[in-house]
């Protein structure tokens, strides 16, 4: 078995910790896919590959928030701490606005 590329943390916190393998972050039908790199995170415009092989492929991790070993629902508030040390916020309420993703913290290493 090998390492996930992320941590969950609490009840709505991933952390990425992997360099090499991006996290595409799905959250149920409704909410647009984001995709998670070690220099940020942003909305993801591409095609969502269909299974977890696929992905790897493409070098990423698909992470499915609605699947029970990550949260086992969906989520209005997200929380990602990337790997150069900052906290995105997600508010997938905010889609379409600026403030959709937004640094929530930054902490210096």
């Amino acid at each position: 078995m090998t390492e996930k590329p992320f941590l969950v943390s609490g009840r709505n916190t991933l952390i990425h910790k992997i360099r090499k393998l991006d996290l595409l972050v799905v959250n149920g039908e409704d909410h647009p896919p984001v995709v998670v790199t070690h220099k940020g995170i942003k909305e993801y415009a591409g095609k969502v590959p269909e299974n977890k092989r696929e992905a790897k492929n493409q070098d990423m991790e698909l992470v499915d928030l609605t699947s029970i070993d990550v949260f086992g629902e969906e989520k209005i508030l997200l929380f990602v701490q990337t790997i150069n040390g900052k906290e995105y916020k997600v508010d997938y309420s905010k889609h379409g606005t600026p403030l959709f993703i937004k640094i929530h913290q930054e902490n210096a290493f």
